[in-house]
């Protein structure tokens, strides 16, 4: 009987290359776009192999899972599937942790520059035919006389950090699972998570979404920054409160926003963000080039073929091994 893949959804013009990789091992390749558990369930009931981007693998869609060997994400992040879950019916759970790591970093850099130099405002100001200064004086500075606060300092961080050095930036890093010696060997202050908030003029996150991180930035956690800060997202929305947001960038507490990911996702178009000058948005682009999407497309049909193989997985995420 040949091995069935299943795709739940993707947001490539196509799937061939994961065909040209997949269907030479004699599989049963199946694409979908699934977006609810009610379109999943019947989709991945008798999938060995189940590939997926962005579909909600919740815990009951994972219960129905009766042939279920591994699941494989397009992407770093893995909040859309139920860990746990996946690790108690003993399917494996891969993700691809290096395929955009140069493309999110310098998009963080984009992201912060944009908002230190105004870059927005200006380019709306210039195409309404009027060449003045859009926003105060004070809208605008330098990041040498920035002091950043880099939360998380895996893959990403690091990167992130390796590029403000040359800035010349005042630089304070929280990351709880490495010790302040290896921080500081980098260049960069060792800070726990209240002090990098009471000391950064800009805060960037470069975490994942777990149930220790999710809403970090909230009403509490905002009442510690000093104002003024800036905000800088490219990991997932849901590690800022995003009424708690709303409301300090209209008190002027928060000065302003910069965000790859938001929550909800897509943005509703009557979102009141959308309404700020003082915000930036891109929509979940960082991880996005060629060379990147490529490689991410590739490692994913290669994880599920050293499956079909019975080769060792890579990048196994919940500790089950097959």
């Amino acid at each position: 009987m040949m091995p069935k893949v299943v795709v739940t959804d993707y947001t490539f013009p196509s799937l061939d290359l994961e065909k040209a990789i997949l269907e030479p091992s004699g599989c049963e390749f199946i694409a979908a776009q699934c977006k609810t558990p009610a379109e999943l369930i019947p989709l991945v009931a008798d999938a060995e192999f189940v590939i997926t981007q962005f579909a909600p693998l919740n815990a009951a869609v994972i219960a129905t899972m009766n042939q279920a060997r591994v699941i494989a994400r397009y992407g770093i992040g893995v909040d859309n599937i139920d860990l746990e879950a996946a690790r108690q019916r003993r399917i494996s759970v891969c993700n691809v942790p290096d395929y955009c790591i140069d493309e999110v970093a310098d998009h963080t850099l984009a992201l912060i520059l944009a908002t230190s130099r105004a870059v927005v405002p200006h380019w709306n100001q210039v195409k309404t035919g009027h060449w003045t200064l859009p926003v105060p004086l004070d809208a605008m500075w330098a990041l040498k006389d920035t002091t950043i606060g880099v939360v998380g300092f895996g893959r990403i961080g690091r990167a992130v950090v390796k590029r403000l050095l040359a800035f010349n930036c005042k630089l304070l890093v929280h990351d709880p699972f490495l010790s302040p010696d290896k921080i500081e060997a980098t260049g960069c202050g060792s800070a726990s998570f209240d002090g990098l908030l009471g000391a950064a003029d800009l805060i960037t996150l470069h975490v994942p979404s777990t149930a220790e991180t999710r809403q970090m930035i909230n009403r509490e956690t905002l009442k510690k920054v000093r104002a003024g800060v800036v905000l800088v997202n490219v990991s997932r929305g849901t590690l800022i409160d995003t009424d708690a947001l709303i409301d300090a960038l209209q008190r002027g507490h928060v000065r302003a926003a910069a965000l790859d990911v938001i929550d909800p996702e897509p943005i509703p178009p009557d979102h009141p963000l959308l309404r700020m000058n003082n915000v930036v948005i891109t929509p979940h682009a960082a991880s996005v080039s060629v060379k990147a999407v490529r490689t991410l497309r590739e490692s994913v049909a290669k994880t599920v073929l050293c499956a079909i193989r019975g080769e060792p997985l890579p990048n196994i995420v919940n500790g089950v091994t097959p």
